[in-house]
């Protein structure tokens, strides 16, 4: 598994083996996030056996996104160091094992170890990896590519979460966790697909900055302080001082402006996009929905969201769009908090359906464009140290939203304010990046709809602005 000899430097081939790449990410997906959404599934089952609260059962779902997003520079590490086959290989073999020591629970806390963090952190050195390989792998299609791996989470979703609601009636919800541990394994099988490549730009890690140049646009180059050079000097004769050299250059992004911005969007991101999935089984059945239809619109945003993933990815990898992937990105995080805030007003099975559709539609869309707006930044070679930095970020919001979540409920009786709370995180995550919102992209789309109503009275100035600034 270890790589034996020095493979020759290629670009990225944008298919070939690369579309098994894509297959092993996709299937990984399935085995890491759309188990953790099934979670919410158990959550009635939980509170049942062990008579607890809303809060302290919401603490397990929190618990298994927490660890993943926690130890996803972890498995940046590993899959830097070693490979990213042997970071996948032994994250499935120690998630499998969490989930069939979780059903011989006795007590919450014990599924709190065992589900909330030895799974969690087998599914943080799984994924990471696994979605650094493909922007290894791609750069023309880099947004379908992940746009089709990323759907595997809303494919999963829809598979598994009326598969595990039949495996709860059956065999109990100790047979449940048993039979996914033995689903989640082939995570092992994934970890065989991820053949390593050499970059070009990783074999010149000392020439020139990381630009996508072959994709049709640039990436801003990371900053790097005047250190740099003393280090280089010495890194001979000093094994300490090469460690640390090679690990500045792989984390100088985090000296970027740009990925700044981002990093905070996604605290806010992390803050709104779980209550849904934790709540909304939840909130069917206290609504009167049965079990059944409960799962279903479980089942409804899952397919959704793998419509959401591939059509999006697609949408953006058009020349017309491809310079401005943050905007998608931002649209599609601010739309997914709007439907949150309408949440309340749905009472029934049917309207809670249009829910469940636009939600998944959005989230699937913002989920693909997350490797893909940080690789626009960081560039492939960072591309895996950055994406367990983002993740990372994702851990203490996930730790903390769906404990306040049940919170809310348990105070307030209802769950209109965690509704509320995952909304207004959301959008803020959008406004957050919202640095166009004064930029020439703007300005033409206000010129557009003003000639389209036929407003004469719009200054030539302001459209002469618009298509200077686009040019």
């Amino acid at each position: 598994m270890a790589q034996g000899k020095k493979r020759p430097a290629v670009p990225p081939p944008d298919g070939g083996w690369g579309w098994m790449i894509v297959a092993g990410c996709f299937l990984v997906t399935v085995c890491t996030r759309a188990v953790t959404r099934c979670i919410s599934i158990f959550f009635v089952e939980f509170q049942m056996h062990f008579g607890a609260d809303y809060s302290g059962t919401a603490w397990i779902h929190s618990l298994v996104d927490c660890t993943t997003m926690l130890c996803a520079p972890l498995g940046s590490f590993i899959g830097n160091r070693l490979s990213c086959r042997i970071a996948v290989i032994l994250g499935g073999f120690l998630s499998s094992i969490g989930l069939v020591l979780s059903s011989f629970a006795t007590s919450l806390e014990y599924l709190y170890l065992t589900l909330g963090v030895l799974t969690g952190i087998g599914f943080a050195l799984c994924y990471t990896p696994a979605i650094a390989m493909v922007g290894s792998y791609f750069c023309e299609r880099k947004a379908l590519a992940y746009g089709i791996a990323m759907s595997g989470s809303g494919i999963g979703t829809f598979i598994l979460a009326p598969a595990v609601q039949i495996l709860i009636e059956h065999y109990s919800w100790r047979g449940a966790l048993l039979i996914l541990g033995g689903v989640v394994a082939n995570l092992c099988v994934c970890g065989a697909l991820l053949r390593p490549i050499t970059l070009k730009e990783e074999e010149e890690a000392h020439g020139p900055d990381p630009l996508d140049t072959e994709c049709g646009y640039g990436v801003k180059a990371p900053v790097v302080s005047m250190l740099e050079e003393s280090l280089a000097i010495n890194n001979n004769n000093n094994s300490h001082a090469c460690f640390c050299f090679q690990s500045m250059q792989e984390y100088c992004f985090l000296l970027m402006p740009d990925f700044l911005m981002l990093a905070v969007s996604f605290l806010f991101l992390a803050s709104g996009c779980s209550l849904p999935f934790v709540y909304l089984v939840p909130y069917a059945l206290d609504m009167g929905v049965s079990h059944h239809q409960a799962t279903f619109l479980m089942s409804i945003l899952g397919v959704i969201d793998i419509v959401g993933n591939i059509t999006f990815g697609w949408l953006v990898d058009r020349r017309c769009l491809k310079k401005y992937r943050n905007v998608c990105y931002m649209i599609a995080v601010g739309m997914e908090g709007v439907c949150c805030l309408f949440i309340p007003l749905l009472r029934t099975f049917a309207l809670l359906v249009p829910f469940s559709v636009f939600y998944g539609y959005f989230d699937g869309a913002y989920v693909a464009l997350i490797p893909v707006v940080t690789s626009d930044i960081v560039g492939t070679h960072n591309l895996s140290s950055a994406l367990g930095i983002v993740y990372f970020l994702h851990a203490i919001p996930y730790l903390l939203s769906p404990p306040i979540g049940g919170w809310l409920v348990d105070t307030t009786g209802t769950y209109t304010a965690t509704f509320f709370l995952s909304g207004f995180a959301l959008i803020s995550s959008s406004l957050v990046i919202n640095k166009y919102s004064n930029s020439a992209v703007t300005r033409y789309i206000l010129a557009k709809i003003w000639t389209l109503n036929n407003l004469s009275i719009m200054p030539v100035m302001s459209l002469h602005i618009s298509f200077s600034g686009l040019t």
